[in-house]
């Protein structure tokens, strides 16, 4: 695949020079360090693949390829390749394969690559592709960073801090916040508990999940366990199961 990179910092453009090196099919034709040069580069060479960085003086990554859009050019395979986590949706909007967050890692640019290669051959749905984008969204650590909730015909990014409950039932799983509540793109509980932070959210029962910092008020339930109010827009009431009630107090200091 013949590739630009285009990015405002010589030290990102080398290091990810550096890094497609390792693939014998991605062959770079051409770096840029701004957005004017990126609609040069992909006008002049008709890349299969662009590197373009979101955040650029002047033309930024997602105006190139508006300008390109408005001239009718042929629009190149789209990877984003940024700090910023926060443009995954309009990332989405202009059908980017991929978004890889800075600095780059090898094993997440392999991704990114391979991605691009099956563009060639298979256009995944919209939802699809937010899902991917979204699952790369796991900052510099492990854990998930957001979430994606499907509401009201819509796909909305939450942050994972803001997730109040979920719950699963008939193998769907409803996630909570605050003003917002629709439906996890996950299969399984234990999938979902797994992406989160294990000091912050906690599985009263197995078919819920809470964040214990959303926990508006614990009403006594009957052969002494418990219920749990918590802060998302309905007020939902979870239960303690008799497995759980030593780690309630635990953690609530009881």
């Amino acid at each position: 695949m013949s590739t630009i990179i285009v990015d405002d910092e010589k030290p990102a453009r080398d290091e990810l020079a550096f890094l497609l090196k390792n693939f014998p099919d991605v062959n770079v034709i051409g770096q840029g360090k701004n957005g004017l040069e990126a609609i040069s580069l992909i006008k002049e060479r008709n890349p299969d693949l662009a590197f373009l960085d979101v955040k650029m003086p002047g033309l930024d990554g997602f105006g190139v390829i508006r300008k390109l859009m408005e001239r009718k050019v042929k629009l190149p395979h789209i990877v984003f390749a940024t700090a910023y986590d926060q443009y995954a949706v309009q990332a989405f909007e202009v059908n980017a394969v991929d978004y890889v967050l800075k600095p780059f890692d090898k094993q997440r640019v392999s991704r990114a690559i391979e991605r691009a290669r099956r563009a060639h051959t298979a256009e995944a749905s919209p939802a699809e592709r937010l899902e991917t984008l979204v699952s790369q969204l796991g900052g510099r650590g492990s854990q998930l960073v957001k979430l994606l909730v499907k509401a009201q015909g819509r796909l909305f990014l939450v942050d994972a801090d803001e997730m109040v409950c979920a719950s699963i039932e008939d193998g769907t799983i409803t996630i909570s916040t605050r003003d917002l509540e629709g439906i996890s793109n996950y299969r399984t509980i234990e999938e979902l508990v797994d992406s989160l932070d294990s000091d912050r959210f906690w599985r009263p029962h197995r078919s819920h999940l809470v964040n214990i910092n959303h926990i508006k008020e614990v009403l006594p339930w009957f052969k002494s366990s418990y219920i749990l109010k918590m802060a998302d827009k309905r007020q939902s009431e979870v239960p303690v199961s008799r497995a759980q009630t030593k780690r309630l107090r635990e953690l609530l200091k009881m």
